[in-house]
């Protein structure tokens, strides 16, 4: 295991009537069980084999998105997808079978009490009878996440994907900005048809899952599936008012800042990813050059930082280049066996791929800690809204050393990535939005979806201005989010976990040592605690209290409106 490297791993399809033989062996242990010792004997070893199977599944699901293209994965993946729902019932029987154990307190008092939190909601939030449309709902997100990663689209005399048109949306000629956002909508309207039939059947889909479950519609299964046991609805619009009321205004002002800039009077969308009239910060090398800066920064950031950069290179634990068929996304995922984090994305040379180099990286570094601090592979991962609280705060951690990424041009890279930070927010409560107003008006045509994300442009995002009679001018900006078809109401976590950053940046500007300490400590319990206990364990504020967005988005505020980029 010492000396394992991805690309050269072993796959073996995994043994999926096995594996529910031996849940089902656990289960009987467990009842069975005469002492404690014996219950935790049986729990610990199902947990050895559960990380085997994870990471088999890992393997099919990384290289099928490293190359959607590739029949063998393709294959191995959706035999995945079909089967593992059928295990479910075998794993509910495990966790059923602890929860009913006379040791149950024993458990509690060595895990921790999430420890049956967790079980409680795969046991709520499951019934045999949505096994099929958990498979059906499997096979309409690799459908769309296939016509996204094999996306050709024409421009500037090359073939290009999503990512290769996104990087002409900062181009020093307007015009060209201008042809590069058309033809990226262009692509979506082409699609239109076949991505409203697939978001159609997934609300479809989802919402009879819910019923199934005894909801009205998927929304309390959604947030059940992103592990929230401490919040609900009614909080997280709490805090989408706090975002309108505080963070639209201000985002106003910088776009109106930004627009002056440039000196263009009729600010449009194409212009917003064009911060400098004399051109963005852009990495100072290729993409080697990139992972070798990344290597060396987070060896001066601290001894774990540097000893896990080490791992993930020898290990090729991370695929960062863009390349014909790979998937249209990024992502850090774990292979449990080895203790080890992985890390997919495809570079663009733009600033977004420092972000990767520390938003992604911070997610696997999170990772590493929690694998190598946590008793339990249920214990490695967190909930997903404090997760993103791990990638963003390193994307702020790593602002003192962005001279080495963007040389002379770096004040440039922290004004825009600080500017994008705080003026994604609104768009990312839109999406959640969005996807409530989906789920619970499922009689809704897709046209009439699509003008509603029109009106929560025009709530969140009044400085939005397309080309008149664009696909984008007509609502069609949505299709092109991916979580919205793939992750079910998890794309509220990146404005809540914002603030949460934003708490961090403060703090380490006050003291970087504690900032430092409480970071790691955030790092390392892994998903031991609720997303409430997290915060308070880690020293961040609970971000649904009144004023907290006020409060949290401060220094930022200030330094951005400080900046010389504002005069």
């Amino acid at each position: 295991m010492e000396d394992f490297k991805f690309s050269t791993l072993e796959y073996t399809r995994p043994d999926c009537e096995g594996f529910a033989a031996f849940a089902a062996e656990t289960k009987e242990r467990i009842e069975k069980a005469g002492s404690y010792a014996q219950a935790r004997e049986a729990m610990l070893a199902y947990d050895e084999r559960g990380k085997d199977f994870s990471t088999a599944c890992t393997i099919v699901h990384v290289r099928h998105t490293l190359d959607t293209t590739d029949a063998f994965y393709e294959k191995e993946n959706e035999y995945i997808e079909n089967t593992y729902p059928t295990l479910m019932p075998s794993f509910l029987a495990v966790d059923e079978a602890l929860m009913n154990s006379p040791f149950r307190a024993d458990f509690e008092k060595e895990y921790g009490k999430q420890f049956f939190v967790r079980m409680d909601l795969s046991k709520k939030k499951f019934c045999e009878a949505n096994i099929p449309l958990m498979q059906r709902e499997a096979k309409l997100c690799n459908e769309y996440q296939k016509i996204m990663a094999t996306a050709k689209i024409p421009f500037d005399g090359k073939e290009l994907n999503l990512y290769g048109v996104q990087k002409y949306f900062e181009h020093e000629d307007r015009e060209v900005r201008k042809g590069a956002v058309r033809a990226y909508s262009e692509f979506y309207h082409k699609n239109e048809p076949r991505l409203e039939e697939i978001w159609d059947e997934l609300i479809r889909i989802r919402n009879e899952m819910g019923r199934n479950l005894g909801y009205e519609n998927y929304i309390p299964v959604a947030y059940m599936e992103q592990g929230r046991t401490d919040y609900g609805q009614k909080e997280v619009e709490s805090f989408r008012e706090q975002v309108h009321t505080v963070l639209v205004p201000l985002c106003q002002k910088l776009y109106e800042a930004q627009a002056k800039r440039l000196g263009v009077k009729d600010f449009a969308f194409y212009d917003e990813k064009r911060v400098f009239p004399d051109g963005n910060a852009v990495p100072a090398g290729d993409d080697d050059f990139m992972v070798s800066e990344a290597a060396k920064m987070y060896h001066e950031m601290s001894p774990e930082t540097g000893e896990f950069i080490d791992f993930m290179i020898r290990h090729e634990l991370m695929d960062l280049k863009n390349k014909p068929g790979k998937a249209s996304t990024g992502y850090m995922t774990d292979l449990p066996s080895y203790k080890a984090p992985y890390v997919f994305s495809c570079f663009n040379q733009t600033i977004f791929d420092m972000q990767v180099l520390t938003h992604e990286l911070g997610h696997a570094f999170a990772g590493y800690m929690a694998m190598r601090s946590q008793p339990i592979s249920d214990y490695y991962s967190e909930s997903t809204d404090i997760a993103e609280i791990h990638s963003m705060s390193m994307e702020q951690f790593a602002y003192p050393y962005a001279e080495r990424f963007f040389g002379d041009q770096a004040d440039k890279f922290r004004f825009a990535h600080l500017q994008e930070a705080l003026t994604f927010v609104p768009f990312g409560v839109a999406v959640d939005e969005f996807q409530h107003i989906c789920y619970a008006n499922p009689g809704l045509t897709p046209k009439e979806r699509t003008l509603e994300w029109k009106k929560l442009e025009e709530k969140y995002m009044p400085w939005r201005a397309y080309e008149p009679d664009d696909f984008f001018d007509r609502g069609g900006y949505w299709y092109h989010k991916l979580h919205i078809y793939l992750y079910p109401m998890y794309y509220i976590n990146y404005t809540l976990t914002t603030m949460g950053a934003m708490e961090f940046k403060k703090k380490e500007r006050e003291d970087h040592d504690s900032a430092w300490a409480d970071y790691l400590n955030l790092c390392k319990c892994g998903g031991s605690m609720s997303y409430l206990e997290t915060l308070r364990y880690a020293n961040i504020s609970d971000p649904f209290e009144p004023g907290s967005v006020e409060r949290a988005v401060g220094v930022a505020r200030d330094e951005l409106m400080g900046s010389p980029f504002m005069a």
